[in-house]
């Protein structure tokens, strides 16, 4: 008879012992990772990456670098006959540009689109069939070869 009553306190303990050592992943405190030692025991790097890191990243996703002197001038006039507003902020569309060529070079559909969309800001409003042109500006003038 004692079999009979010490059982279901018996299963009731060992359920109530494996749920509270379940662990449901929210302790947030788990969830950081720890600044001073990587998994390997090594100390992680806090520092930003060298700027020849970021040029082998923008390589790698077909980011041509910031172009310079008569190659900026040239890809200003080039757009600018494709979409004089979106020429209008000369900063602006150098980044757009090459962000632009990050598509182009990885064969994103809708360029046409895409390059809309990258070339409007601020006042500057560009259509798909100047960015139609843009496109063709960046291919012709070779500025999206990386």
């Amino acid at each position: 008879m004692k079999t009979r009553a010490t059982l279901p306190a018996v299963i009731l303990l060992a359920t109530a012992a494996a749920l509270t050592a379940c662990d449901d992943g929210t302790n947030k405190a788990d969830s950081k990772p720890d600044k001073a030692s990587s998994a390997a025991g090594k100390p992680v790097a806090t520092a930003a990456a060298t700027p020849s890191d970021a040029a082998a990243l923008a390589k790698a996703t077909g980011i041509p670098p910031k172009p310079t002197g008569a190659a900026r001038a040239r890809l200003l006039r080039a757009l600018a006959a494709a979409a004089p507003a979106a020429a209008r902020y000369e900063d602006k569309a150098i980044d757009a540009a090459r962000n632009q060529c990050s598509a182009i070079n990885g064969g994103a559909q809708r360029l046409d689109h895409l390059a809309s969309q990258r070339f409007t800001y601020k006042d500057a409003t560009t259509t798909e069939a100047e960015a139609k042109q843009i496109n063709q500006a960046l291919k012709d003038t070779g500025f999206c070869i990386v």
